[in-house]
């Protein structure tokens, strides 16, 4: 969520900034407008309950003193009309607010000075390779032909039991990806990453604080949860997406000791979404899934920590596909293909040589203090509570790397090599 201080003393920015997200200066306008109008109504009334006091003060002195019971009868009747205009003006201002944070939870972040401007995926840069594309003496198959020569992978039965999209995993293809997740794990843990196990089911308060909602609601798989009376007042239940969402509201509405920071929290998840608006795109194998399995990093730290964090972050993600022997680089995002909560993302993109293309597998995010206004996290120095900042990547899309290691340890005759820092876990 956008700071409407800053909304308001530098509209021009805010403006200017977020034109690179084609963001209507008119609609930011109305909402600067909105925002005007809000504060100015909330100053005029709590002057009328200052002047309530005032009079309640000087009623009270008059029935003290017996004063004549004509200006007592005067007095009761002022205060009377003031408490029913505080009232009325009360319920409005809790209406304004309510309106005010709809609003402002459909403005996407704040882009930084080092996000570039562009339109799309095509205008992102990359930053650096890393390991060269082992070059082979035969024509590279892709991961779904791989999948049915080694039985990994039965396409048909996720059909079978689901719909479209969703895949069983079998054999030797089933126990890579335990082995994926438990070097992911540990991996990560061996760099200070604490270890947790969050639920996968989330409500709507810690969907709205990371952005997942209202933005993405059609990409989300909302739980029918009508049996329950909870659901009738608003309390609708998710699947998540990514274990960002667990892991960052472990803290919401959390003052935490600036000495606790940075915190440093990696999950495993069963992920789903909808890809609502990817008809398509990604039709054969598992590269696009409703669901999917992922070893998250989150990471909440101070204001002056975030940049470095995520530099961290990112040569976390680097250096485990490194490990695993896959050729990658590292893409910086351009304004146009950035995600809504995110002031700056570095993709990291893994080559898949059956598909001859660097495909995303990993997006590591710094979301500024974005996402701690909307899930109210703070942090207390010298006194004062200020905004953490919160970061997230995948470290890795579980799913998206099993691909990799398929299609760049294929062999000429379709088996499969196991890089040697998985054999120990299998």
């Amino acid at each position: 969520m956008i700071d409407t201080k800053l909304l308001l003393n530098d509209f021009d920015f805010v403006s200017n900034n977020l034109s690179k997200r084609n963001i209507d200066p008119l609609v930011l306008s109305s909402l600067r407008d909105f925002v005007s109008m809000y504060k100015a109504f909330k100053i005029k009334t709590e002057s009328k309950q200052a002047e309530q006091n005032k009079l309640s003060k000087q009623y009270g002195e008059l029935i003290k003193n017996k004063v004549d019971s004509e200006t007592i009868k005067n007095y009761k009747n002022k205060l009377d009309l003031l408490k029913e205009e505080i009232k009325n003006d009360t319920i409005m201002i809790s209406n304004q607010e309510a309106e005010l944070h709809n609003m402002l939870l459909r403005i996407p972040n704040l882009l930084d000075s080092n996000t570039p401007f562009g339109q799309d995926e095509s205008d992102n840069v990359e930053i650096k390779q890393i390991l060269e594309p082992k070059k082979f003496d035969f024509k590279p198959k892709e991961h779904w032909e791989l999948a049915e020569q080694n039985k990994w992978i039965d396409f048909d039965a996720g059909v079978k039991l689901a719909k479209s999209r969703f895949s069983v995993l079998r054999n030797e293809g089933a126990r890579l990806n335990h082995a994926l997740i438990s070097y992911m794990l540990d991996f990560n843990r061996k760099n200070g990453f604490e270890i947790c196990s969050v639920p996968i089911i989330v409500n709507e308060q810690a969907m709205m604080g990371t952005g997942q909602l209202p933005k993405f609601a059609d990409d989300m798989f909302r739980i029918d949860n009508t049996l329950d009376a909870e659901s009738e007042r608003g309390h609708n239940l998710y699947l998540i997406s990514t274990s960002e969402i667990s892991l960052t509201n472990l803290y919401q509405g959390e003052i935490i000791k600036v000495e606790n920071l940075p915190i440093m929290l990696t999950a495993y998840t069963p992920c789903f979404r909808k890809e609502a608006g990817s008809a398509g795109r990604d039709t054969r194998g598992i590269i696009r899934q409703h669901q999917f399995d992922k070893v998250e990093l989150v990471a909440i730290t101070t204001q002056e920590q975030s940049i470095n964090m995520q530099q961290c972050m990112i040569e976390n993600a680097s250096r485990l596909l490194e490990s695993l022997g896959l050729p990658h680089r590292l893409v910086q995002l351009c304004s146009g293909d950035i995600g809504f909560s995110a002031c700056n993302t570095v993709d990291l993109e893994v080559w898949l040589p059956g598909q001859n293309c660097y495909r995303e597998i990993s997006s590591v995010s710094n979301c500024g203090d974005f996402q701690a206004r909307r899930a109210k996290i703070r942090y207390k120095e010298d006194g004062k509570n200020k905004l953490v900042h919160t970061l997230n990547g995948s470290s890795l899309a579980v799913g998206r790397t099993l691909v990799a290691i398929m299609e760049n340890f294929q062999q000429a005759d379709g088996s499969i090599e196991i890089p040697k820092v998985l054999q120990k876990y299998l």
